[in-house]
Parts: structure tokens; C-alpha cells; sequence
């Protein structure tokens, strides 16, 4: 494999965290019940999906967006924007940002999405066929467009700076903090706002990954069919909800006197060219962006105590991801998947987990890997189960695979 190109070492700031998961609203409430198998969120069946193989997904409860965000703002919007309009609104509370006196222009944001407006296609497609093209909404394509979540968070905090949507499948939230460390590196801004958002419940989407035997068929045990790493796993479950991040400049950061989290030290990204479907079965492109963002940070593997993979449930991710990991880091780090706390949130996914990451490495805490029941033998890695578990760590990583060979990793560091 080539040796990826080294730049000198930059360190992103992270002075900002907001969350909106089927785990908890807020990022507090998230990390909690992210430790604490106790609180694992309902997963209902859903009377849409009731004639599909899978009639169930992660929900976000307890969450009025439309009290939150007010009736006029919610209208122009999708669902997986307002999910990240709250989520933003949460991050730059944390990081102490004021918006009404930052510099706009130098405030960028960067959100990734798998779907856009999924949902809402569905709705409008039964609206043409059943009444009518009078009955179309006109506002089908600014309300889900992939950029919509960008578009709408950097309009609800008055950011002027470049505004950007990514959509790499199920990387597009990693890649999207991948590309905000670039943005701070160049200098393009001094603050960026950074992660995922996804809301897909979607007959059509689902239906479709029915038939590709993606989904988990658990029907009578959904709560339990999320089950990463597990003997007995048999695909993912979809959930939504949003991720993100405040990234800054470390010079920014310091000269305003911000608690910084944790670092973005180093982002690789690269593209298995193999098949629009199914991850390369020797994992070599994901293992190529691991490398990639090691070499960004100037670390050792040896250095990387904590993996938050991307642990999806399906029989080949998770032999191939975990595979991928003993190579290149040993068989030292603590391995989890959150998804059975959070579902699959595809191209929120990056973000939301990148978060939890940030959280780990400031409580140096793992969260377990929930309904790990019959760890799977052919796994390489040493994977929490059950109870969070403490560790002393310095760096950890956060990988993603997505449709199409879409690979991610970063480097976190405290």
C-alpha cells in the first residue's frame, strides 16, 4: 500500500457538542444512555411499514420541533433539518458561541446527509399519483435537497462563511468533520460547524433494503435486533436523528478562552472501487483511510486506545471492519459500536458517533456495545460489552464505510 502523503500535524478544536439521537435529546442525555444498557430507547413498529420484513426503526421521542424551532421556521424545513438546526443550536451554546457578535463570515458549516428529504419525496410521490399534479408541494425541492440541512442551520445562526453538503452514504457525517479540519487547516474560517443529520422513514427505503437483506427481519424482538459484532446479528436498523460538531481553529479557540473538548487531529478518506453494494471483502479501502488519517495526526497506532467503529450488524461490515482494525492497530484498543443505543442513522451516523467519541476521550470512558449476547469468534478486537468500561486513553478513532466504498476515519485526541 502507498504511503499517504504527510502534511504537518494539525490539531482542530472541538469547543462544541449538540446531539439529537433515539438515545436522548441533548448531548448529555445522549451520553447517558449511551453508558447505561438499562435506558436502551423503544424501538416501535411503525403502522407504515407494517407489510414490510421490517416494520420498526429508532425513533427520536420526546421532541416537539415545532415548538422548538416556531411554526414558520418549521415549515420551511424537512425533518432531518430541524434536527439539525437543534442540534447546531445545542453545539454552539456549548462551545459559548454568541452568534448575534461572532464573525459571520468566518463561520462556515459543513453537514452530511445519505437522503435529504426522503420522507417527504414519498409523501409528494403519493400526493401526484392519488390527487393530482396540482397537489405537489412547491416546496419539494428546497425542503429536501441533501443541502438542506446545511442551508437551514447556517440561516437559523446568521453564518455567512461557506456552507457545504456532503453526501458519501453512510460516511457523509465523518467526511463532513474530515472536511471542516481541511477548512480550519487552510484558513478558510476560524470556526466550523460540522456532523450529520438523517430522517428516513421511508417505506420506499425500507422496502428496498428488505430486498437487500440489509435490515434486521427481528420483528418479534426489535429491541434486541440491533446487535453489532454478535454470532446471531442480521442487519442493521435505521434510526435518525443529528450529530455536530464546533470545530475551531486552536488559535481562535485560544484567544477567546475556549473549553476545548478534545482535538480533530487527523481525517483520511478513500473509495473502494469495488461496488455500489458491498464493502471490498479485504477491507482495503477502509484500511487505506485509517492509515491515511494516522499519518494526518502524526501518530502511532500504537497511541489509539479507543475505536468507535462503525459496527453497522451486518455479517460482512463487521468482519471486514473489524479485520481492517487488528491490522493496523493491534489488538490493544477498546472496540464498541453505539448503534444499537442510536440505530443506524446512515449519514448522521459520522457525526453522532463522532461525538460520543469526543465524549469518551473526556470522561475516558467506553461505552459498551449493546445486545452483545454471543460475541462472534471470528472477531479480531477486543469490543466492550454489556457495562461501559474506564480506560486511560490519549487517541482514538472513528471509522466509516458507506455505500458505494465511501470510507472515513478520523483521530481524535484529548
Amino acid at each position: 500500500m502507498t504511503a499517504p502523503h504527510r502534511l504537518p500535524p494539525f490539531a482542530a478544536a472541538v469547543t462544541g457538542i449538540g446531539l439529537v439521537t433515539s438515545a436522548g435529546v441533548g448531548a448529555e442525555a445522549t451520553w447517558r444512555a449511551v453508558n447505561d444498557p438499562a435506558t436502551a430507547p423503544c424501538v416501535p413498529h411503525r403502522p407504515e411499514l407494517a407489510d414490510l420484513p421490517c416494520d420498526f426503526m429508532y425513533s427520536v421521542a420526546g421532541l416537539d420541533t415545532r415548538a422548538v424551532l416556531g411554526v414558520a421556521a418549521h415549515r420551511l424545513m424537512d425533518r432531518f433539518s430541524h434536527l439539525a438546526v437543534i442540534a447546531a443550536r445545542e453545539a454552539v451554546a456549548d462551545a459559548g458561541l454568541d452568534p448575534a457578535v461572532w464573525d459571520s463570515g468566518r463561520v462556515a458549516v459543513v453537514i452530511g446527509s445519505a437522503h435529504g428529504g426522503l420522507p417527504f419525496y414519498d409523501e409528494q410521490h403519493t400526493a401526484l399519483t392519488e390527487r393530482g399534479a396540482r397537489r405537489v408541494s412547491p416546496k419539494l425541492a428546497p425542503l429536501t435537497v441533501v443541502n438542506g440541512a446545511a442551508s437551514s442551520v447556517a440561516t437559523d445562526l446568521g453564518a455567512h462563511g461557506p456552507s457545504q453538503a456532503v453526501s458519501t452514504a453512510c460516511s457523509s457525517g465523518t467526511v463532513a468533520i474530515g472536511t471542516a479540519h481541511q477548512m480550519l487547516r487552510t484558513g478558510a474560517c476560524d470556526i466550523v460547524i460540522a456532523g450529520g443529520a438523517e430522517s428516513v422513514c421511508s417505506r420506499l427505503l425500507i422496502a428496498s433494503a428488505c430486498r437487500l437483506k440489509a435490515v434486521s427481519t427481528r420483528r418479534d424482538d426489535p429491541q434486541a435486533a440491533c446487535r453489532p459484532f454478535d454470532t446471531h446479528r442480521d442487519g442493521f436498523v435505521v434510526g435518525e436523528g443529528a450529530g455536530l460538531l464546533v470545530l475551531e481553529h486552536p488559535a481562535h479557540a485560544r484567544a477567546r478562552g475556549a473549553a476545548v473538548r478534545a482535538h480533530v487531529t487527523g481525517y483520511g478518506a478513500s473509495s473502494d472501487a469495488y461496488s455500489a453494494v458491498a464493502p471490498d471483502p479485504d477491507g482495503i479501502g477502509v484500511e487505506r483511510a485509517l492509515r491515511t488519517a494516522l499519518a494526518d495526526a502524526g501518530i502511532d497506532a500504537a497511541a489509539v486506545g479507543h475505536v468507535n467503529a462503525h459496527g453497522t450488524s451486518t455479517v460482512a461490515n463487521d468482519l471486514i471492519e473489524t479485520a481492517m482494525l487488528r491490522r493496523v492497530l493491534g489488538e490493544h484498543p477498546l472496540v464498541t459500536s453505539t448503534k444499537a443505543m442510536t440505530g443506524h442513522t446512515l449519514g448522521a451516523a459520522g457525526g453522532i458517533e463522532t461525538a460520543l467519541t469526543v465524549l469518551a476521550l473526556q470522561h475516558q470512558l467506553v461505552p459498551p456495545t449493546v445486545n452483545l449476547d454471543a460475541p462472534d469468534p471470528d472477531i479480531p478486537v477486543e469490543v466492550v460489552s454489556k457495562e461501559a468500561r474506564p480506560a486511560a486513553f490519549e487517541a482514538a478513532v472513528k471509522t466509516s464505510l458507506g455505500f458505494g466504498g465511501h470510507n472515513a476515519a478520523l483521530v481524535l485526541t484529548r
